[in-house]
């Protein structure tokens, strides 16, 4: 018998087959159904999708999409057939032992069980599963509780739960949860002296009643918004956005529901007829840097803001990582390239363009401006129509819509001064492209600008029809200027006159214009009058802030692909449009941001409960139910207790309507959270990091709780709330600032003793102690603080001005009721701190270090002068700064610094 090469190859690969189908059909022999969410995805997810993915498509095969994962690759064959995994190369690379073949390439091949779980994930069809997050929560079983979930998987696990925690410690873990600070002594011997579980459920809703809520519970919220008091980048320099801090505050502490919450900070320019606050609300999105470093494109900036605004809304509100969808799809997660371009153009079409004045900005007129405002509103509504009406409103609290100068081009003999304002010398023009006039016959002109300037205005070229023709006036002005009227679009050509200036001298730099309509009612007795009023308005200088507005029609800005990420490589124009592996979006809802807010805030949204409650629980118990808050895509953590994390998220919608206070009653009401949180050498062992909820939290608190309960424990702790950031004492030296010499002035008047979510924020010189302890410089939305344990962070709390300070002044608490026994102030001082009594073990080490000190400072009375005791009669300094040092120890305590 004959026999070719060709028929030899076929046996020889037939051969080579024979363990690949053995092992195919021996993993097969399985009847058990595979899961994709929980067996197949990981697998993919670590060993197959880095190269197959989002970022790569090696061979033109993609795991990412089962669409992708089932079509044809170059090969012009697919590589997987549901039904077969004989025939799917995809499992033929897995078994094959040609490693020019076998895949993964290039790394350790799968082991035994992935293969057997792979291989029979196709054999029964290779069918998609939904990742567990994109699955809305469904109702919950009757009469469930956080307690029902919590006691059933420890049964499971076969742990005993810790007891409940006594009425001091609860107390103060309660006070510090919701509030941020300790009990004040009256309420923690109230709340001792009559324990039960009434008198726990009127605590809690004494505190949540509490003004002091709002600042605990606006300390994370302002991380997500990264809300500072300076601009960051380069320059850094001030800005005034309090107000916004001061919003967020009233509406936690109002109990604002969290859709509505979220809408006024997403969208509430676009509500009808926004009240100022809900104006205030939206700096939620300007709360992005902005750059005033001479020689950087405003475009450039305005972008990377637009970016920085996907992100955010996307990490605060989906618990979603959708960045790096900025360059190519998600490499893990069922989010298209397309589909950060379409959330973008929700948010593009705003009027901010990153210029130095942060316009558009929310005007806080005094009373008698308001007065004149009211008086040439009711004069539009009695001449003018309705939308001549709303104009005028708008603009005269935002001046709004207006034209950035940036947007000159065809400079003759001027430039862009500091790429920022209009900027032409005697003589010179520059051009103002494709300008929508529509019949403007007024100019508002914002400037700056020397004696002897002129300025003429020219249409559609510089020998054009003179559109206007009129002398500058000296100064810091908003010039209104009569326009000749156009219609339609067109280019215009500005030409500045001043022969007095020297050839290098610019006539003006111009930083804005405003093209309007003048008032209705010309003719009518007073209009000569109103029209002032009007330009008085305009012309004023009133308190600002920046906020949202939307661009006109006529101002629309378009959003286009960025190719692979690049914002200066345009590809395709995108409509508005929300990810398709998410909930639709809401019928009649509008393609802008506020429709983007009810799609967010829509019950069939799978993430946003889920995100929020699992914020509050990470809050409360120091660690989320899913620990990896920022991310709750196949890359994340898995809940800890899932049913519980939907149950929660389901109540929040449909029992709580969105209020936070109200799911915050229901989880500190619940025995899992009022658990003493000393563990066992057993439970330590089986449940470290207490993913089990066997016992009640226990974790170091925030910087800002830190710093308070230093100062309220001291009794230095100023209550006062709202207003401009403060300036605590901070060490000398730590600011170094460029071009504004501005400089840290501490505060007086008790204002530097303000809770630290006034604290002045500083991108590039965060407060000091503040960043040691965890806290944020919020460039960028922060999800979670991850809690470190450092050296820095005693060297804070034994010599920090702040807790120096705070020491002294609670050894002066400690001296006023204990004298001169030093046993009873250290128990004084204890009490104070602890809320509870001391242990005579404690009391007797802290005796020790007391009359230590004692002897120094006897020898040395000097040396308590770095207490600022130099007022202090030499004769009680010793005494005094022995329990300064005592008390100092008291606020280093790890019980002082933990809740527990």
């Amino acid at each position: 018998m004959t026999m070719t090469i060709r028929s030899r190859r076929w046996i020889f690969a037939g051969l080579a087959l024979i363990p690949f189908a053995a092992a195919w059909l021996g993993g097969c022999g399985s009847g058990k159904k595979v899961d994709f969410s929980t067996e197949v995805k990981p697998i993919l997810n670590k060993h197959c999708i880095s190269c197959h993915g989002g970022v790569k498509q090696s061979g033109g095969f993609s795991v990412l999409f089962r669409e992708e994962a089932l079509g044809v690759t170059k090969s012009g064959k697919p590589a997987i057939i549901p039904g077969d995994a004989g025939a799917s190369e995809f499992i033929r690379r897995l078994h094959t032992n040609d490693p020019k073949e076998r895949m993964p390439l290039k790394a350790s091949k799968l082991s035994d069980d992935e293969i057997d779980v792979l291989t029979r994930w196709v054999e029964q069809g290779a069918e998609w599963g939904e990742h567990w997050a994109y699955v809305a929560p469904e109702a919950p079983v009757a009469n469930a509780t956080v307690d029902h979930y919590i006691n059933e998987k420890l049964e499971a696990e076969k742990v005993e739960p810790a007891p409940q925690a006594d009425p001091q410690t609860l107390l103060r873990r309660l006070s510090l949860d919701i509030t941020g600070i300790p009990p004040s002594e009256a309420r923690a011997a109230a709340f001792a002296a009559s324990f039960s579980e009434e008198t726990y459920a009127r605590m809690v809703d004494s505190l949540l009643a509490s003004p002091q809520f709002g600042e605990k519970w606006a300390s994370m919220w302002l991380d997500l918004a990264r809300y500072a008091d300076s601009k960051g980048y380069e320059k850094d320099t001030r800005r005034d956005f309090w107000r916004y801090r001061d919003w967020v505050i009233n509406a936690f502490n109002a109990d604002m529901p969290f859709d509505k919450f979220t809408i006024e900070q997403l969208a509430g320019d676009l509500l009808p007829s926004p009240t100022d606050d809900q104006l205030i609300a939206t700096a939620f999105h300007r709360n992005t840097m902005s750059n005033d470093e001479g020689g950087t494109q405003d475009e450039e900036f305005r972008t990377a803001a637009i970016i920085d605004r996907v992100n955010t809304t996307m990490e605060v509100w989906q618990g979603t990582t959708i960045a790096c969808v900025q360059c190519h799809s998600h490499p893990y997660d069922p989010f298209r390239f397309e589909d950060y371009y379409k959330l973008m153009a929700f948010l593009n079409n705003t009027r901010d363009e990153d210029t130095q004045g942060e316009h558009p900005k929310l005007r806080f007129y005094d009373s008698l401006q308001r007065k004149e405002v009211d008086a040439v509103t009711h004069w539009v509504k009695q001449f003018g129509n309705a939308t001549e009406l709303e104009d005028a409103k708008v603009f005269l609290r935002t001046l709004e819509p207006k034209v950035h100068a940036h947007d000159a081009d065809l400079y003759i003999n001027g430039e862009l001064a500091d790429t920022k304002w209009m900027s032409v010398r005697h003589g010179g023009s520059c051009r103002m492209k494709n300008i929508p006039l529509n019949g403007a016959d007024q100019l508002f002109l914002r400037y700056w600008g020397g004696p002897g300037g002129h300025l003429e205005i020219r249409a559609d070229s510089l020998k054009g029809p003179v559109v206007a023709n009129v002398p500058l006036k000296e100064g810091n002005v908003v010039l209104p200027i009569t326009l000749r009227p156009l219609e339609g679009r067109h280019d215009l050509y500005f030409i500045f006159r001043n022969p007095s200036l020297k050839p290098t001298q610019s006539v003006a730099n111009v930083e804005w214009m405003a093209f309007r309509h003048s008032l209705p009612g010309k003719g009518q007795a007073g209009y000569v009058d109103m029209q002032k009023k009007f330009h008085d308005l305009v012309t004023a200088y009133p308190p600002d802030m920046p906020v949202m507005v939307e661009n006109h029609a006529e101002l629309f800005r378009p959003t286009y692909i960025f190719e692979r990420g690049n914002w200066l490589v345009h590809g395709d124009q995108v409509q508005p449009g929300t990810p398709a592996s998410l909930n639709a979006f809401p019928k009649g809802a509008p393609a802008n941001r506020l429709g983007l807010a009810q799609w967010l805030m829509a019950p069939e949204n799978p993430l946003t409960s889920r995100v929020m409650v699992n914020r509050l629980w990470e809050q409360l118990f120091g660690i989320g139910l899913v620990e990896t808050l920022e991310d709750f895509g196949t890359q994340g953590f898995t809940p800890s207790h899932p049913a519980l994390l939907d149950y929660l998220a389901y109540q929040f919608v449909h029992k709580h309507k969105w209020s936070v206070k109200g799911m915050l009653r229901e989880i500190v009401l619940s025995a899992a959270y009022r658990r003493d949180s000393k563990s066992t050498p057993e439970l330590q062992e089986k449940d470290p990091a207490n993913r089990l909820l066997a016992r009640g939290p226990r974790f170091r608190l925030s910087s800002e709780q830190v710093r308070d309960q230093a100062l309220a424990v001291s009794g230095l702790l100023n209550l006062n709330m709202g207003g401009a950031a403060v300036m605590p004492l901070q060490p000398d030296g730590v600011w170094m600032t460029v071009y504004s010499g501005d400089t840290w002035k501490t505060s007086e008047n008790g204002n530097q003793h303000r809770r630290g979510v006034y604290t002045f924020l500083k991108r590039t010189s965060p407060y000091p102690s503040s960043i040691t302890f965890d806290g944020s410089s919020r460039e960028v939305c922060l999800q979670r603080r991850i809690r470190t344990n450092t050296p820095l962070q005693a060297l804070v709390t034994l010599n920090d001005p702040v807790y120096l300070e705070a020491a002294r002044t609670l050894a002066q608490r400690m001296e006023k009721d204990g004298g001169k026994d030093a046993k009873a102030c250290i128990k004084r001082g204890y009490k104070l701190a602890m809320s509870k009594d001391i242990s005579d073990a404690k009391t007797a080490v802290l005796e020790k270090l007391y009359n230590q000190a004692l002897q120094q400072y006897k020898k040395d009375p000097a040396a308590a002068d770095a207490f600022n005791m130099r007022a202090v009669p030499d004769a009680e300094k010793a005494h005094l700064a022995a329990l300064t040092v005592v008390a100092n120890a008291l606020m280093n305590l790890d019980e002082f610094l933990t809740k527990s």
